[in-house]
């Protein structure tokens, strides 16, 4: 989850927002959750301006 806030410039409350939300690049492996980088950066391609 660091790694993400990081990557993003959030906190982890928005993090974890939107690694749950239906996004595409969030995946639940127990009761953790990943971020595919590859899915991850083609979201914020499409979400940015």
């Amino acid at each position: 989850m660091k790694e993400l806030c990081l990557y993003l410039g959030v906190g982890q409350t928005k993090a974890r927002e939107l690694i749950r939300g239906n996004n595409g690049f969030g995946v639940q492996i127990g009761n953790r959750w990943y971020a595919n980088k590859k899915e991850l950066d083609r979201w914020l391609e499409k979400n940015t301006a």
